[in-house]
C-alpha cells in the first residue's frame, strides 16, 4: 500500500491489512451473494497446533521406546534396568495418601487438562472471523490490525492528540487525548468515526466500542 501524504508535511503508513483466507469446497456454482447479507456462519478459526502436538508425541515416543527397549531386554535373558525396578518397587510401597503420590498425580492431571484445553479449543485468538460474502470462502482479520485501523481513524478527529486501542473478540476499548476544542465534541465526532471504522472492518461480530476522552496531564 501506498503512504499517503499526512498533515504539516508528515506521512503516517497505513496499517497493511492480511486477511486469512480459507477456501472451502463450494457447493454449488450459482452466483455470489450479496455483500451485505453474508453467506454461511462466520465460526472462529482452529488452530493446527503443530508445536503441543508434537511435543506430546515426542514425549509419548520416549517413553515408550523406553518401556519397549526395558521388555525386550528382559524377554532377551537381560536383568530389567535400574530405574523400571525402582518404580516398580516405589509403586508397590508408597501409599496412595503420600505426598510425591498426590503431587505426581497432580501435575499428571493438570497435564492432561491442559492438553484437552488445547484440543477442544479453537486458538488463533488474535484473528477475528469476518463476514462471509461466498459459501465457499472464509476471511479472518488479525485484531492487531483492527486495532490500528481504528486509531488511525480516530487520529483523524479534529482535536485528538493521541489514541490508544485495545481490541478483543467482543469489545474495543479506546483511550484518547484532546488537546483542544470540547471533550463532549470529540467524543461525539470520535462515536462517529469509529462506528464507520468498526463497518468497514466487516467483521461478522462487530466489537463494542467503549471509548474514554480526557485531555493529556501536565508536564513536570
Amino acid at each position: 500500500m501506498s503512504e499517503p501524504q499526512g498533515t504539516e508535511g508528515s506521512t503516517r503508513r497505513l496499517p497493511v491489512m492480511e486477511p486469512v483466507m480459507e477456501k472451502e469446497p463450494a457447493a454449488g456454482t450459482g452466483p455470489p451473494s450479496d455483500p451485505d447479507s453474508g453467506s454461511g456462519r462466520a465460526g472462529r478459526f482452529w488452530s493446527a497446533r503443530r508445536v503441543p502436538a508434537g511435543i506430546v508425541a515426542l514425549l509419548f515416543l520416549l517413553v515408550a521406546g523406553a518401556f519397549l527397549y526395558d521388555v525386550v531386554a528382559v524377554r532377551a535373558g537381560r536383568p530389567a534396568l535400574g530405574w523400571r525396578r525402582e518404580l516398580a518397587r516405589q509403586l508397590a510401597d508408597r501409599p496412595l495418601d503420600d505426598t510425591w503420590v498426590l503431587v505426581g498425580a497432580g501435575v499428571a492431571t493438570a497435564l492432561g487438562l491442559w492438553l484437552l484445553a488445547l484440543a477442544l479449543t479453537p486458538g488463533l485468538r488474535k484473528v477475528v472471523p469476518m463476514r462471509r460474502t461466498r459459501p465457499d470462502v472464509r476471511a479472518g482479520l488479525h485484531r492487531d490490525a483492527a486495532a490500528t485501523v481504528l486509531r488511525d481513524r480516530a487520529m483523524e478527529v479534529a482535536g485528538v492528540q493521541s489514541a490508544r486501542v485495545r481490541m478483543r473478540r467482543r469489545k474495543a476499548r479506546v483511550r484518547a487525548l484532546s488537546h483542544f476544542r470540547e471533550l463532549d465534541d470529540v467524543r461525539t465526532d470520535l462515536d462517529g468515526a469509529l462506528d464507520d471504522a468498526v463497518r468497514g472492518l466487516g467483521l461478522a461480530r462487530p466489537p463494542v466500542v467503549s471509548l474514554r476522552v480526557a485531555r493529556p496531564g501536565r508536564k513536570g
